[in-house]
C-alpha cells in the first residue's frame, strides 16, 4: 500500500510538474544573479562551448531557447564533429540541423576537427589549445558571454571536463573582463532523471544557495528539445530516447557563474 501510495503522488508531481513547464512557467528565476534578462544586456552575444554534436540538445535546450527568446546572438563553437565512431561528418550536419530547430542561425555555428581534439573516451584535450581557440572566437564573434559545462561535465565524459577546464584557463589568463563566464551545474542521478520534477529541486537549490550566483532557466518548449535530438538521427537510439524523456536538462538549466581551476590539468 505505502509502495502504491508512493507511486501515485510521484506520478501526480510529475503531471503538476509538467503543468509548471507548459502553463505556468516563468523563463528565468533569481534574474539579479546575472544580467540575461537585464533590458540593457538584450542581443548580447553569447557563446555556447560544447565538446560534440548533440551537446547543444541533450544538456543545453532550455538555456539555448532562452536566448533566443530574448533576441541574444548566439553562437556555437563544438570542438569536435564526434567521429569517434567514424561519422564525423553526418554529426556535423545533423548538429546544422538541431540548431534550427533551437533557433541559431547556421552561421553562428563553428564546428571544428583538429587532429588533436578528437572524440573519445580517454582522450584527453589540450587545455592550453582550448583556451586559445576560445579566445579566437571570442574576438571574431566579439563575444561577452561564454556558457559551457562545469568540471563535472554533466555526464562525466572526459571531453566535457576538458572543455570546462579550457574555458577556465581562457578565463584565468585574459585581460578581458567584459566576458560572463557561466557553467551548467551538474546534479546527482535523481536529478539528472527525474525529468520536470527537477525544477523545484532547481528553484530551492537556487534560493538557499546564496554562495554561488545562480539562475533557473525552465524550458516552456520542451518539445523542440526532442525535435532537435531527433535531427541527430545517427544518435536517435532508443536509450537517448529515454533520457531526452526522463533527463532534468531537457526541461529546466541550473547556470553557476564560473569559479576558475586554472590549474586543472586532467578531468
Amino acid at each position: 500500500m505505502f509502495f502504491l501510495l508512493l507511486v501515485a503522488s510521484l506520478i501526480f508531481i510529475w503531471i503538476v510538474s509538467l503543468c509548471k513547464v507548459f502553463y505556468f512557467s516563468k523563463p528565468i528565476s533569481n534574474p539579479s544573479a546575472f544580467s540575461l534578462a537585464g533590458t540593457n544586456k538584450k542581443g548580447r552575444n553569447v557563446l555556447l562551448v560544447i565538446a560534440h554534436p548533440d551537446d547543444e540538445s541533450m544538456f543545453f535546450s532550455p538555456t539555448l531557447l532562452f536566448l533566443a527568446s530574448q533576441k541574444h546572438n548566439v553562437h556555437v563553437l563544438c570542438f569536435s564533429t564526434g567521429n569517434a565512431d567514424g561519422m564525423g561528418e553526418i554529426r556535423k550536419n545533423e548538429l546544422f540541423r538541431a540548431c534550427v530547430m533551437l533557433q541559431v542561425p547556421r552561421q553562428n555555428i563553428n564546428i571544428l576537427d583538429h587532429p588533436d581534439l578528437q572524440d573519445g573516451f580517454g582522450r584527453s584535450w589540450d587545455h592550453k589549445l582550448l583556451a586559445t581557440i576560445i579566445g579566437n572566437q571570442i574576438e571574431i564573434w566579439e563575444i561577452n558571454m561564454i556558457i559551457t559545462f562545469d568540471r563535472h561535465g554533466v555526464s562525466g565524459h572526459c571531453n566535457h571536463c576538458d572543455v570546462y577546464y579550457g574555458t577556465c584557463k581562457f578565463i584565468s589568463e585574459s585581460s578581458t573582463e567584459s566576458t560572463e563566464a557561466l557553467e551548467l551545474a551538474s546534479t546527482g542521478i535523481f536529478r539528472k532523471y527525474s525529468g520536470p520534477l527537477d525544477i523545484w529541486l532547481s528553484l530551492l537549490y537556487t534560493m538557499f544557495c546564496p554562495r554561488r550566483q545562480s539562475c533557473c532557466l525552465v524550458n516552456s518548449h520542451p518539445r523542440r528539445c526532442f525535435l532537435a535530438m531527433g535531427e541527430h538521427e545517427s544518435q536517435w537510439v532508443w536509450f537517448r530516447r529515454l533520457f531526452v524523456l526522463f533527463s532534468s536538462y531537457s526541461y529546466i538549466n541550473v547556470l553557476n557563474k564560473i569559479t576558475p581551476y586554472p590549474d586543472k590539468q586532467s578531468c
